[in-house]
């Protein structure tokens, strides 16, 4: 293909000017124009069986997976930017757009379908600033067979994500997700890399699954509420969670964890300890 890349400067002005598009601020379009960054994120995502992709735009993310991956399946919820993925991407017959919502997809039997027929999957995303929890929240959820997440995101968020304990960026979130992946910032995506350019800059962080751990909302629902009052030790979030102080002084006896200590000193090991003395303590 002799077309210079989707994600180039010179390119995307074309393909908005051909086709007459503006980004739309209610799906939090925002077009990336830097090949280097759609490159390096699709380098590290361990695409190269089958790749789910969320919010391909003009294709500039979609382009770099194809050349590296046996299938992309993508999901887009603007029906104007059909055409264009169609047309530009016509080259390549490696490619599955689907127009959906993706929060709205059965992703249990969509990845059961791509590892029977690829033998694996992975999920690499721009995600719009909007909605990036809901559809993290729906990944982590999801079938473990997923191995890597690599998603370009807000970088305050993907600060939160990959925060260590301790830090002011440390909370539910953090301990959440590491819980379940080895989360790691990959590298920091300035907001020029971008058309029109966001009001911030955005970072690419990369979720790797924990063998053998799955989502568990009562260990969520600890975490969370341990975090409830920042500024309260942890006693006493478990104490207004739990409706006993001597059952949360207890819990924190049984985890070996000081009743003086705040929720952002613990590790993810911690809050496992943590939950299970809070089972124990249940029975």
């Amino acid at each position: 293909m002799d077309k210079k890349p989707i994600a180039s400067v010179a390119r995307t002005r074309e393909i908005l000017n051909t086709y007459g598009l503006r980004a739309k601020k209610n799906f939090g379009q925002n077009f990336l124009i830097d090949v280097s960054v759609v490159a390096r994120a699709a380098d590290a995502s361990h695409c190269e069986n089958a790749v789910i992709e969320i919010g391909p735009g003009i294709g500039s993310l979609t382009e770099q997976l194809a050349m590296r991956s046996k299938h992309v399946r993508s999901y887009e919820v603007d029906e104007r930017l059909l055409p264009v993925l169609n047309e530009e991407l016509a080259g390549y017959d490696n490619i599955e757009i689907i127009l959906q919502d993706f929060l709205a997809c059965d992703l249990e039997a969509s990845v059961q379908e791509l590892v029977q027929r690829y033998e694996g999957v992975s999920v690499c995303a721009n995600l719009p600033y909007y909605v990036t929890s809901p559809i993290l929240f729906k990944l982590f959820e999801g079938p473990q067979e997923i191995e890597y997440i690599t998603v370009m995101i807000q970088k305050e968020v993907a600060d939160r994500f990959s925060a260590k304990p301790g830090s002011p960026d440390y909370g539910a979130l953090s301990a959440e997700s590491q819980y379940l992946y080895e989360v790691k910032k990959l590298f920091t995506v300035p907001r020029t890399a971008f058309s029109p350019a966001p009001n911030v800059d955005s970072a690419v962080v990369q979720f790797h699954r924990r063998l053998g751990v799955s989502a568990d909302p009562a260990f969520f629902a600890l975490v969370r509420a341990s975090f409830q009052q920042r500024r309260k030790t942890l006693y006493n979030n478990l104490k207004e969670y739990t409706g006993s102080p001597e059952r949360a002084e207890r819990i924190l006896q049984e985890a070996g964890i000081e009743s003086g200590v705040r929720a952002q000193e613990l590790d993810v090991s911690a809050f496992q300890a943590l939950y299970e003395a809070y089972r124990r303590t249940a029975e």
